[in-house]
């Protein structure tokens, strides 16, 4: 009889685990990477903003596209700090400015798959194949994630919030509500070993997050264009 119970107990273990973990992943045609450098302290990014967060209810999110938007730093100069702008995401976009040979960085500004972007359109479904990419993702934030490169590799993950609400008090969008879809909360950078990687991605301290997403995608080491990506929502 004891070991019928201890049997029931892991299996109940076992199937508990099961269900708090999500799986993502791709299909083998590439997934584009929309990146937006945003800031809550730049008059022009609002309606940008409005134009990421339309794509939550397009047909093709997660499947053909994932968006993400950074939040920069260096507006927060005219006295409004941003509570998402992250000098790690600042320096991305200059990383960027550097690999095109732009000697300055804007805001707002939409990246796909590497390249400056200004048409502002939901890009169309790839039929460039790639292979696929998939996570599993637990409710600790505990990571797996596999995709069949060739050399060395690198595993973007990235904790995204939607539906976010800011009233913003000064700089040059002073009295203001705006709203955040698809902002970057947390990102974590892993080396690929033999196309497996494991990691954990730290929960977000901000509250009053209405909604969050999984964004992850994979360069090769040490670059910045995505060769696949994929996401998923959270809750």
């Amino acid at each position: 009889m004891r070991h019928i119970i201890l049997s029931c107990l892991l299996l109940l273990i076992a199937t508990a685990s099961l269900a708090s973990s999500l799986k993502f992943s791709s299909g083998e045609n590439r997934t584009h990477l929309i990146e937006l450098y945003s800031s809550e302290g730049c008059s022009s990014c609002p309606p940008a903003e409005r134009w990421l967060g339309e794509l939550h209810d397009a047909p093709g999110l997660w499947r053909d596209f994932v968006p993400v938007a950074f939040h920069v730093s260096y507006w927060d100069r005219l006295g409004w700090p941003d509570r998402f702008a992250n000098k790690e995401f600042t320096a991305r976009q200059y990383a960027y400015s550097r690999q095109w040979h732009s000697g300055s960085v804007y805001t707002p500004e939409f990246v796909l798959n590497g390249e400056e972007w200004r048409a502002r359109q939901t890009p169309t479904a790839s039929t460039e194949k790639v292979g696929v990419l998939s996570v599993e993702y637990t409710a600790e934030g505990e990571c797996e994630v596999m995709f069949p490169i060739v050399g060395d590799g690198e595993v973007h993950v990235a904790l995204l919030g939607a539906g976010i609400s800011s009233v913003v008090r000064a700089g040059e969008n002073r009295g203001r509500t705006l709203r955040h879809d698809f902002v970057v909360l947390e990102l974590k950078s892993v080396r690929l070993v033999n196309g497996r990687a494991e990691l954990r991605l730290p929960k977000s301290s901000e509250p009053d997050i209405p909604r969050q997403a999984l964004a992850l995608w994979v360069t090769r080491r040490g670059e910045l264009i995505p060769l696949q990506a994929t996401g998923g929502w959270l809750n």
